[in-house]
C-alpha cells in the first residue's frame, strides 16, 4: 500500500518551489533554491494531517475557498513549546501549494486523501458535545464556536452540540438516550463536566454490560466511546495531566487525529451510598475540609479555595484512621522513582499488555480482568497503618495542573492499573506547610519524615475501633436547604463545582454546612469558627474530583485503562517539531 501511495513532484508555495514526496505515512516538502540546492524541510506525518482541499483555502476568522485549477491547500498539526507547561502546544498548520497542471493538483489531492484514511482508521466522524456554560469564566460557548467548531468542520466531523442548562444533566442524557452513531463525547468544560460525563458514560457500558457497578466485587467493562476534553473550567487538572497544557486548540487537535489514551478509574465505595469514581483525587482531611468550607463562600468565585486553605491550615486539624491497602508490585513501578508518565509511556504499554493479552473481543478482555483481579487480591497480603492522619489522598495521575506544574504524585502513571496512595500523619504546621508549598515547586513532597506514599491496586480507610460514623442523613437536609435558596438550579454557581455525582444515584446539591464535635455534618452551623476554634470534629469527609462524600469509611479499587480520552500522554519537549 505504501508503494502504491507514494508520489513525488515538484511543488510551490508562492514563488519558491519545493520538492514534495509522500511515502505513504509521510509527507513532506523541501524548500530548492535556483542551483538545486536542498534547504529546510518541512515533514508531517499523516496521520497528523487535519484534511486537504483543492484550491486556496482560509479558515479564520471564517471559512473562504477561491477555487483555483491548480492549487490545493494542506492543513496539519504544527507543534511549539508551551512555555512553562511541561506539554507542548499544537497548533493549526497550513501550506498552500500550486502545482504544474490541474491533473498534478488531482492527484495529489487524491493520494493524500487515500494515504490519510489508510492511516488514520481511528477519527471519529460523529461527536457527541456538551458545553457548560457555567464552568470556569463561563466562556465555554465562545470558545467552541470560535476555536473549536472551524477545525471540526475542516476535518469532517459532525456534531450534536447540548448547551447543560443544570449539572448532571449530561450524565442523565448519556444514561438515558440513544447513542448510536456517535464515535465519541467531548466536554467543553472543566473537571466537573468531566467527571459527569465519565459517570454516564461507565454507568452505561454497565448497564448495557449487565453489571452493577455497585459491588466491588464486580470488574467493570471498559468504555467503548472516547471522551474529548475542550478546557473551559477553572483548574483543567485532567485535561493537564493528560495532554500537559490546557489549551482549547490543542484538545481539538488531538480529537480530530483521533489519538487515543487509556485512563485508570478509582471506584470509591460505602455500603450506604451508591458508587462515585475518581481520577484526580480522592482526599480525605485537609483537603475533605478545604472543600467543605468552601461551599460556605461560593460568593468568592475561585478564591474560594485559597481563603479555605488558609482557614483550614489555620485550624491544624489531624484525623484518627486506619487505612488498609493492597500494594501494587514494586518492581513494575514506583511512586519515588523519578519517572514521569509521558507520551508512550512504557510502563502503561506493558500493564496494557498484563491487562488485556487477549483484547481482540471485549468479552475476553472482561473476563480475564475479572480472574486475573481477583487472583492478584487473593494471593497480595495487604498493609495496615494507624494513626492520626493530616490529610489521606490517593490519585490515578500525577494531578498536575498550572497551580502544581508536577502534582500530587509526580511519577504516576496514568494506565498501569495502580494509584498512589499519600499517608500525611500529624505533624508541626510548618511541616504540613513545608509538605503543601513543595507541590509548587519542584522540590520531592514525599522527602518528608511524616509523610509516606505508596502504589497501591485497592485500600480501605476506617475509623479506629470505638468511634462510629455518623448518619450522613444532615448533609442531605443541609443541602435541601441551601439548594431552596437559590433562584434557580444554576444562578449565579459554577456548575464545575455543583454536584457531579454517580451514574445511578439521586441527585444531591451540595450544601452550605459543617461538622459539629461530635462529627455531624450541619447546614446551619459554620464550619469554623475562627482559626483558634477550640472545638475539633472527629471525623472529617472525603473530597472526591471536587465532589463532597459526606461519609468517612470508604473502599476503593483502581479499575485498570477504563475509560479512553482523545489524547496522547504528555508530549516530551525535547520532541519539538516544526
Amino acid at each position: 500500500m505504501e508503494t502504491d501511495l507514494r508520489l513525488e513532484s515538484s511543488l510551490w508555495v508562492g514563488k519558491k518551489r519545493y520538492h514534495a514526496v509522500l511515502t505513504g505515512w509521510h509527507f513532506h516538502w523541501t524548500e530548492v533554491d535556483k542551483k538545486n540546492r536542498e534547504k529546510k524541510t518541512t515533514s508531517v506525518p499523516v496521520s497528523e494531517l487535519i484534511g486537504l482541499e483543492k484550491g486556496q483555502v482560509e479558515i479564520l476568522p471564517r471559512k473562504s475557498v477561491e477555487d483555483t485549477d491548480k492549487d490545493f491547500t494542506v492543513f496539519y498539526v504544527k507543534r511549539s513549546s508551551s512555555g512553562g507547561s511541561y506539554g507542548l502546544l499544537w497548533r493549526f498548520g497550513r501550506t498552500q501549494f500550486s502545482c504544474a497542471s490541474r491533473a498534478l493538483r488531482d492527484q495529489w489531492t487524491s493520494h493524500l486523501s487515500t494515504a490519510l484514511k489508510t492511516h488514520s482508521p481511528s477519527r471519529p466522524h460523529r461527536l457527541l458535545v456538551f458545553i457548560n456554560p457555567f464552568g470556569g469564566k463561563k466562556k465555554g460557548r465562545h470558545i467552541y464556536h470560535s476555536l473549536v467548531a472551524p477545525l471540526f468542520e475542516l476535518a469532517g466531523i459532525s456534531s450534536h452540540v447540548i448547551v447543560t442548562e443544570r449539572a448532571n444533566q449530561a450524565r442523565d442524557h448519556l444514561l438515558k438516550k440513544d447513542l448510536s452513531g456517535f464515535d465519541g463525547v467531548v466536554c467543553v468544560g472543566g473537571d466537573g463536566m468531566f467527571s459527569e460525563i465519565m459517570h454516564g458514560m461507565i454507568g452505561r457500558t454497565q448497564q448495557e454490560a449487565g453489571l452493577s457497578e455497585n459491588d466491588l466485587n464486580v470488574t467493570l467493562q471498559p468504555c467503548n466511546l472516547h471522551i474529548g476534553i475542550i478546557p473551559a473550567g477553572s483548574t483543567d487538572c485532567v485535561c493537564f495531566a493528560t495532554v500537559g497544557v490546557n489549551d482549547p486548540v490543542t484538545s481539538a487537535l488531538h480529537i480530530i487525529i483521533g489519538d487515543s489514551q487509556p485512563l485508570d478509574v478509582c471506584s470509591a465505595h460505602h455500603p450506604m451510598e451508591p458508587v462515585r469514581y475518581s481520577v484526580s483525587l480522592l482526599g480525605y482531611g485537609f483537603y475533605g475540609d478545604v472543600l467543605a468550607e468552601s461551599e460556605r463562600h461560593r460568593w468568592m468565585g475561585p478564591l474560594r479555595y485559597d481563603f479555605s486553605g488558609a482557614m483550614v491550615y489555620l485550624s491544624s486539624r489531624s484525623y484518627a484512621g486506619v487505612v488498609h491497602y493492597l500494594p501494587a508490585d514494586p518492581l513494575l513501578s514506583s511512586p519515588r522513582d523519578k519517572t514521569r508518565c509521558l507520551s508512550g509511556c512504557s510502563v502503561c504499554s506493558k500493564s496494557r499488555e498484563r491487562l488485556f493479552p487477549h483484547s481482540t473481543v471485549s468479552e475476553s478482555v472482561h473476563s480475564f480482568q475479572c480472574s486475573q483481579y481477583r487472583s492478584d487480591s487473593s494471593e497480595a497480603e495487604w498493609v495496615s497503618v494507624a494513626g492520626r492522619f493530616r490529610c489521606v489522598s490517593f490519585t490515578c495521575m500525577s494531578s498536575s495542573c498550572p497551580r502544581s506544574p508536577l502534582g500530587l504524585s509526580p511519577s504516576a502513571h496514568l494506565a498501569d492499573g495502580t494509584g498512589d496512595l499519600i499517608l500525611v500523619r500529624e505533624s508541626h504546621p510548618l511541616g504540613f506547610l513545608k509538605f503543601l508549598h513543595r507541590h509548587t515547586s519542584s522540590q520531592d513532597q514525599f522527602d518528608l519524615p511524616f509523610v509516606e506514599v505508596h502504589r497501591v491496586k485497592e485500600f480501605r480507610f476506617s475509623l479506629p475501633p470505638g468511634e462510629e460514623e455518623d448518619s450522613c442523613e444532615d448533609i442531605e437536609n443541609g443541602a435541601t436547604r441551601e439548594r431552596e435558596n437559590q433562584e434557580s438550579p444554576q444562578c449565579g454557581m459554577d456548575s464545575e463545582t455543583k454536584s457531579r455525582t454517580g451514574s445511578q444515584q439521586k441527585l444531591t446539591v451540595r450544601g452550605s454546612g459543617a461538622y459539629n464535635t461530635r462529627g455531624n455534618w450541619s447546614g446551619e452551623k459554620a464550619l469554623f469558627c475562627g482559626p483558634c476554634c477550640s472545638e475539633t470534629p472527629s471525623v472529617s469527609v472525603w473530597n472526591c474530583d471536587g465532589e463532597i462524600l459526606p461519609f468517612s469509611e470508604i473502599q476503593c479499587r483502581v479499575h485498570g485503562q477504563l475509560v479512553h480520552l482523545y489524547a496522547r500522554g504528555i508530549e516530551d519537549k525535547a520532541d519539538v517539531v516544526g
